[in-house]
């Protein structure tokens, strides 16, 4: 079972994994959604996110990176 657009912790985790030299307060929403499908784990409709998302994830990824 792979990661949902719903698991934005889970997700922000695997990102901090996946690229630890990124800093999240500076990555734009292109380029998050890019990497957020790019994960192994996930699998998910790509139309299926939207800004709100994206927002949440890049949140609880700047969270995870403190």
């Amino acid at each position: 079972m792979g990661l949902k657009w719903v698991d934005v912790h889970d997700i922000a985790i695997e990102l901090s994994e996946a690229y630890p030299e990124q800093d999240p307060l500076k990555i734009s929403f292109p380029d998050l959604y890019a990497k957020v499908m790019e994960l192994d784990e996930f699998d998910d409709d790509p139309d299926h996110c939207g800004e709100k998302i994206l927002e949440a994830i890049q949140m609880a990824w700047i969270e995870e990176a403190d």
